[in-house]
């Protein structure tokens, strides 16, 4: 699943061709995704214009001069792959480069005067929605989300409230999305592996000093993730198509039996599962 990083990188690569710009033409190729698209969505998209490419947690949001946002999110193989209509080999107002360039898993198009973006989704875990741009923090996808850990209210103070009390492990606490917006397992586990928190220690029995320094160290996985391009294991690509590349700067994660990269640290990578996904931590530094 597209974590912040990989959202942020799709967001990013996505506002050249899209923020300022408008539909001209909109197909949507079947009824459904993870659940039905929203009615009449292609007509409520042709003809307006995307005022701003945002993105709030793991989804994107597309806000609009209609006053609506559309929303998006990616699933599992969800890629929103940009093509170039100035340098394409096609006609004005055709989604057809040529024949079979759209497949089966091209679900959506959205077409502007210069550019087209596909969305492109083998498994069909991905989503789409169209709510009002006033009241999007009461959608049900967004009412319930904690801070941005890149935004101004994610801060030690506000994670030591958070976790107090808190018998569930912290690597628990930080998938909670209601907690902290946006992390997902790859960077949780690369997180607490440079701040030396274990990541089965209670949240509610971590020292306000640890926490003070766990904070920062978030921001800090997150920012060079994005900077990467994001983490391509499976699925995910950049807009251009791109893969990123985070994965080969891995401290832990995926890396069972590989020696602690922590320097004076002479331990090895471990795998456990907690509540069914792998944790990978070092037993001897993280504590």
């Amino acid at each position: 699943m597209p974590e912040l990083p990989e959202v942020e990188t799709v967001r990013r690569g996505l506002t050249p061709a899209l923020e300022g710009a408008r539909l001209v033409r909109v197909e949507v190729r079947r009824p459904d995704l993870r659940w039905p698209f929203p009615e009449a969505m292609a007509e409520r998209l042709t003809g307006a214009t995307i005022r701003a490419l945002g993105r709030r947690s793991k989804y994107l949001l597309m806000h609009l001069d209609t006053g609506e946002t559309l929303i998006v999110h990616l699933g599992m193989s969800g890629r929103m792959v940009v093509d170039d209509l100035a340098s394409a080999a096609t006609q004005p107002g055709t989604f057809h480069r040529g024949a079979g360039w759209l497949t089966q898993h091209d679900h959506v198009v959205l077409q502007t005067a210069t550019h087209r973006v596909t969305f492109n989704d083998a498994r069909r875990f991905g989503a789409m929605d169209l709510w009002p741009t006033e009241d999007l923090e009461n959608h049900w996808l967004m009412a319930k989300l904690g801070p941005e850990p890149l935004g101004n209210d994610f801060h030690d103070e506000y994670l030591n409230a958070a976790f107090r009390g808190r018998n569930t492990p912290v690597k628990a606490a930080l998938l909670d999305q209601r907690i902290v917006a946006g992390l997902g397992n790859i960077y949780v586990c690369e997180a607490l592996h440079r701040a030396g928190i274990a990541p089965t220690r209670r949240a509610g029995r971590i020292a306000a000093k640890r926490i003070e320094r766990l904070v920062p160290t978030i921001r800090e996985v997150l920012g060079e993730a994005i900077a990467a391009g994001g983490s391509s294991l499976r699925d995910h690509r950049q807009a251009d198509g791109t893969l990123g590349y985070f994965q080969h700067g891995f401290r832990v994660y995926d890396r069972e039996g590989h020696p602690c990269p922590t320097p004076g640290c002479n331990g090895i990578v471990n795998r456990i599962v907690q509540s069914g996904r792998s944790t990978f931590h070092c037993r001897l530094c993280q504590r």
